[in-house]
């Protein structure tokens, strides 16, 4: 069955964004990338021929902006973000900008008032889950893709009350972070949406121990995690010692240790009280363990475990892939299929000359750097990968455009966050080729 949708543009060239995510509850308002944002949009205005561009999705973090509501959660995101609206009302002058609906700004599809709104700065609203554009007699196929991900599809697209469940996680989680990040030793906690979600237990713990422990507190904890594998080892030791198999002291009590003084004395000391202290975690975790097992057990007899064991991920993109598949199956004329809101841009060609294409972010990303010492918590280092893909004729082929936007975060890692990282950055996202000729 073909699925509904609007829109049969023949605009010469296109562009596409999605999850610009601007808007929200306190320091949710900052805007990272104005700059780079009203640049593109004004660059766009200033291109020869008919030119589309196509939001995506979640251009407006609704969902984060609890204090207002209805159309006034608009009129709060223009109040903050004075110069991206300008620039679309200037550039929609020269060029065709049309928005779709993703699920953070859910509200487009509620209320009518928006459309009006929108077009006051030359913005054309479009309500459909599916927009078709044609090029040189193929399709486009652009969704947001929130309807295929059980946690954030409205069961009742365009009522109010037809919220889904990502919608309260969001409201909890991510506002409620944004006005308690103000009592933090920094402003940390606001970066929650910029985590892949299955990481957000170990990032909380990573800026608990780097930014919120108290400081004697960590670096009194800092040689007993920095020494664990030194101090596994000596363990070991100690039982082949009791065994008769193996002198420990050669590893306690060695020339080398003893030159070094009193400070050979102090490692001695923290090894042996390290090797105390983690023996007794050791046999602690071991009870802990098959209660850990007997808890989820319960909780998968009741269907809870399950569920939480399946929420979605930014990397959980097979659901998409199979859409888009479908989609090419149930239209043939169908050349690309396009969507966001997984927030992980990438390119996949797939036979027959056809692709399916992910949007990506514009929003910061925190990505996990290991530490090079130790059992420290991990690293979360910022990143951009603003970007856009255009696509356009030439002849009888349709190419694909892949452009990124330099960006470089503001870094506030510390100067111990950056010691233990020091050589390392995090790994870059999927490659996408700069130009793709189907």
């Amino acid at each position: 069955m073909k699925l509904e949708t609007a829109g049969n543009s023949l605009s010469t060239e296109y562009y596409f964004v999605s999850d610009l995510h601007f808007g929200g509850d306190g320091q949710l308002q900052i805007c990272d990338y104005t700059e780079e944002f009203v640049t593109f949009l004004r660059e766009l205005a200033a291109r020869d021929g008919t030119v589309e561009l196509i939001i995506a999705g979640d251009t407006f973090g609704f969902w984060e902006l609890t204090g207002v509501e209805g159309t006034a959660q608009l009129d709060e995101i223009i109040k903050h973000h004075t110069r991206i609206f300008e620039q679309f009302r200037a550039s929609g002058e020269k060029i065709k900008i049309t928005m779709m609906v993703g699920n953070h700004d859910y509200d487009l599809a509620c209320y009518p008032e928006f459309i009006g709104m929108l077009a006051s700065y030359n913005i054309t609203l479009d309500l459909s889950l599916a927009v078709v554009r044609q090029i040189n007699g193929r399709k486009i196929w652009v969704e947001h893709g929130q309807q295929i991900d059980p946690y954030n599809a409205a069961t009742d697209y365009g009522n109010k009350n037809a919220l889904p469940l990502g919608y309260f996680i969001t409201e909890a989680l991510v506002s409620g972070a944004s006005k308690y990040s103000v009592f933090g030793a920094s402003d940390w906690l606001k970066d929650i949406r910029s985590v892949d979600v299955r990481q957000i237990p170990d990032w909380l713990i990573s800026n608990y121990f780097y930014n919120e422990m108290n400081l004697f507190l960590r670096w009194l904890l800092m040689p007993f995690l920095l020494l664990l594998t030194i101090t596994v080892i000596t363990l070991f030791a100690q039982m082949l010692k009791f065994l008769g198999i193996f002198d420990v002291n050669i590893l306690l009590d060695n020339p080398l240790v003893r030159a070094m003084g009193l400070a050979g004395d102090v490692l001695r000391w923290i090894l042996t009280a390290s090797m105390t202290v983690w023996f007794f975690v050791f046999v602690v975790s071991i009870p802990l363990y098959f209660v850990y097992r007997d808890i989820r057990g319960t909780l998968s007899r009741m269907q809870i475990f399950p569920a939480y064991k399946s929420a979605p991920t930014n990397e959980a993109n097979n659901i998409y892939l199979d859409r888009a598949r479908l989609v090419f199956e149930e239209n043939p004329e169908v050349c690309a299929y396009i969507f966001g809101h997984t927030h992980d841009a990438f390119l996949v060609e797939e036979p027959n000359g056809r692709v399916i294409i992910n949007t990506g972010t514009w929003l910061k990303i925190l990505k996990r750097v290991s530490v090079r010492f130790g059992l420290l918590p991990g690293i979360y280092y910022p990143t951009f990968r603003l970007n856009y893909f255009r696509i356009y004729s030439e002849g009888e082929k349709i190419i694909i455009e892949y452009v990124e936007i330099p960006k470089e975060p503001e870094e506030k890692l510390t100067l111990l966050q950056r010691f233990l990282i020091i050589g390392r950055k995090p790994e870059l996202g999927k490659p996408i080729p700069a130009k793709t000729v189907l």
